[in-house]
């Protein structure tokens, strides 16, 4: 019993909403694994140090653009990445890994998206579109939302809530009347800031 409830990664909403936001990495797939190895492997590429990027400070990150997170750790590390190139570079790694691995969908989430039927569903996440495309392709979920947003479709993205805001948009929904599907800080931020309800998805190890 104690095992089953350890390994449940998010706790369903009853409420219906009339529309459904969904993060994608860590939240609708497990992705995250694959990232931070892409990661790693760019930012050593890129020159910074192996004490760069934990978990936890990746974990902080999530939602981000891969842009904006070179950035981040240009400002507070004291690097000179090139954020254009670092992120190109983690982008391109991590698609061949994920043509290598292929990608494992979160059950319990996917499972509720099938239950939601013609409900409007959105996709708000912090990837690019070739790599969001390609890894819902690969996790077998391409036809399941009306909408995929990325942070090149809004002038802030997390935890800035404008993502969420024009996904509503989008669905023809109310903001208030929206729920976000959220693995990470800054998307639970956005959500907040948004006026939306939000269901946190529990991240799983990076082992």
């Amino acid at each position: 019993m104690n095992a089953a409830v350890m390994k449940k990664r998010v706790d369903l909403p009853e409420k219906k909403y009339e529309g459904y936001i969904f993060d994608l990495d860590g939240t609708l797939v497990d992705s995250m694994p694959l990232h931070y190895r892409a990661w790693r492997k760019a930012l050593s590429r890129a020159g910074a140090p192996e004490s760069v990027f934990g978990e936890e400070e990746f974990y902080s990150c999530g939602g981000k653009s891969a842009n904006d997170v070179v950035h981040f750790l240009n400002g507070r590390y004291g690097l000179v990445m090139d954020a254009a190139a670092t992120a190109a570079d983690k982008r391109r790694i991590y698609l061949e890994m994920l043509e290598e691995e292929g990608m494992q969908p979160i059950r319990e989430v996917v499972e509720f998206v099938h239950s939601l039927g013609d409900a409007p569903k959105a996709i708000a996440t912090g990837s690019a579109i070739p790599g969001a495309s390609r890894t819902l392709s690969a996790a077998g979920l391409s036809d399941l939302f009306d909408v995929i947003l990325t942070p090149e479709d809004v002038e802030h993205g997390k935890p800035a809530p404008d993502m969420f805001l024009k996904a509503a948009e989008l669905l023809g929904a109310a903001p208030g009347r929206c729920v976000v599907f959220e693995d990470a800080v800054p998307g639970i931020k956005a959500a907040a800031a948004a006026g939306m309800d939000c269901v946190q998805v529990r991240r799983a190890s990076l082992e």
